[in-house]
C-alpha cells in the first residue's frame, strides 16, 4: 500500500477508534474493565502506588502508553467537575503523561541494544530459529511502509496510539531499519511522547481532544507528504 495512503488510514482509524479507547476506562456502568485497568487493580492490590502502576502498565507490550494515560485517569479521578482543564487537571495530566512515557520508554534501550545478540544466540536452536523467524516476519509486515521515509515513518508509527504500533513495535523496527542506537531510541521517544500528548487530550477533553489529536496527525501526515516532495525526481 501506498505510504501516504497507509497515514491517511492511520488518521481515520484514530480519528474513529481514539475517542472511543480514551473513554473505555469510565464505562464501569457496563461492569467493562480494560486489560489496563485489571493489571491495575491487581497491581493496587499488593501494594503497588499509582505510579509504580502506570510506569508498569505502560511498559508492557500488551498495553503501552496508549492504555496507561487512561488507565491513570482511572486512578486518578476529576475531582473538581467546575472545570473542564483546570490548573488541577493539567497537573493530573502531567503526572500521568510523565510517568507513562517512562514506562513506555524503559524497554527501549533494552531491545535495541540486545536484540540482535539474544536473537543471534537463541537463533541456534530450532525453537529459537522459528520465534525469531516469525517475530522478524511479522514486524517486517507491519512496518514495511515506514520504512522508505526512515525517521519521519518511524516516529508516525509509534505516535498512532492504536493496536499493534508503539514503542515495542518501534524498536523491533528500529533494530531491522538498522538504525544505530540513538537514532532509534529517540526517533521513538518522539514517537512516545506525541502519542502521550493524544492521549492526554483525548482523557482530559473527548472529542475536543479527538480534533486536537486529528491535527497533530494531520501534522505528521502532512511531513511524509512533504519529505517525498523532496524525494521526487523533478520532472
Amino acid at each position: 500500500m501506498n505510504p501516504l495512503r497507509s497515514a491517511l488510514l492511520a488518521l481515520l482509524l484514530a480519528a474513529l477508534v481514539l475517542p472511543a479507547a480514551a473513554a473505555e476506562p469510565a464505562d464501569e456502568t457496563a461492569g467493562h474493565k480494560s486489560t489496563g485497568q485489571k493489571i491495575a487493580e491487581a497491581l493496587r492490590e499488593h501494594g503497588a502506588s499509582k505510579n509504580f502502576t502506570i510506569v508498569a502498565i505502560s511498559t508492557l507490550p500488551i498495553v503501552e502508553l496508549r492504555g496507561a494515560i487512561p488507565v491513570g485517569h482511572w486512578l486518578w479521578p476529576d475531582t473538581d467537575r467546575s472545570t473542564r482543564l483546570g490548573a488541577d487537571d493539567l497537573q493530573r495530566a502531567t503526572r500521568i503523561f510523565l510517568w507513562a512515557v517512562l514506562g513506555n520508554m524503559l524497554p527501549v534501550p533494552f531491545i535495541l541494544l540486545l536484540l540482535g545478540p539474544v536473537s543471534n544466540l537463541l537463533m541456534k536452536v530450532p525453537v529459537g530459529q522459528r520465534f525469531f523467524d516469525w517475530l522478524f516476519a511479522r514486524t517486517r509486515r507491519k512496518t514495511a511502509n515506514i520504512r522508505k521515509y526512515e525517521t519521519l515513518g518511524l516516529t508516525i508509527f509509534v505516535a498512532i496510539p492504536l493496536p499493534m504500533t508503539g514503542a515495542w513495535t518501534g524498536a523491533l523496527a528500529a533494530f531491522l531499519m538498522g538504525l544505530n542506537f540513538f537514532h532509534g531510541f529517540f526517533t521513538i521517544l518522539l514517537g512516545v511522547l506525541i502519542a502521550g500528548v493524544i492521549m492526554s487530550a483525548l482523557s482530559l477533553l473527548g472529542w475536543w481532544g479527538a480534533a486536537i489529536a486529528g491535527i497533530v496527525l494531520l501534522g505528521l501526515v502532512a511531513g511524509i507528504f512533504a519529505a517525498r516532495i523532496r524525494k521526487s525526481p523533478p520532472s
